[in-house]
């Protein structure tokens, strides 16, 4: 997970949840190796977490998602329709191409997934729902800028991460302003050099269609 409010003790908490959404149920030695965070500051975060209901433990003393997260994700759902209504059309994008598919929002300088279908393939790049990513990088962070050609799609070629490509195309509304990114991203062998070429237009139909949801 990038490192981006500058608030040390909540990125800390932010990668325990993160760590425990990707990987399930895990044990205080899981959580350090997958952070890299020292045992003291783990165990401290973790358990003030689990205080809170964002974490659990299950009877093995394992660490898990906690129930109180329900009731958040549901509100910020609710506060968000987009994220719902767009899904069923992120969801025949994700089968048309086989890769993985993102949709973003910009927060600042920043953006936001908040909702991430994942390939079916074995080897895949997975953004969590929810992570917040640099702007100024890859293709969705472009195409929320308004980089590029109004109307067009994105690519980009290993520009956050090594061996991943991606292919983007703003969400706009009635008026032209853009609200959103769809996003196709995968592992660079599958994408290819060129990205756009093989996912392009298919990822422009689909920002096309859910761009009708907000007009």
């Amino acid at each position: 997970m990038d490192i981006v409010s500058g608030v040390g003790v909540l990125d800390k908490a932010m990668e325990i949840l993160g760590a425990a959404r990707a990987n399930g149920p895990l044990s205080l030695l899981d959580i350090q190796q997958l952070t890299g965070q020292p045992r003291a500051t783990a165990h401290r975060l973790s358990v003030a977490l689990e205080t809170h209901g964002l974490l659990r433990r299950e009877g093995d003393g394992r660490f898990m998602l906690g129930l109180a997260l329900i009731a958040f994700g549901d509100a910020a759902a609710a506060s968000f329709p987009l994220s719902v209504a767009a899904r069923p059309i992120l969801e025949a994008l994700r089968n048309e191409t086989g890769e993985g598919v993102q949709l973003y929002v910009r927060e600042g300088a920043l953006r936001r997934c908040i909702v991430s279908l994942q390939s079916p393939h074995g080897l895949r790049w997975i953004v969590p729902e929810g992570a917040v990513l640099p702007l100024e990088r890859g293709s969705a962070g472009h195409a929320l800028t308004g980089d590029g050609a109004r109307g067009a799609w994105v690519e980009s070629i290993e520009e956050r991460e090594s061996g991943v490509a991606g292919v983007s195309a703003a969400v706009t509304d009635r008026r032209g302003a853009i609200v959103a990114a769809v996003s196709v991203s995968g592992p660079l062998e599958r994408m290819s050099a060129h990205p756009g070429e093989r996912f392009g237009l298919a990822v422009l139909a689909a920002a096309g269609r859910i761009g009708e949801l907000v007009r």
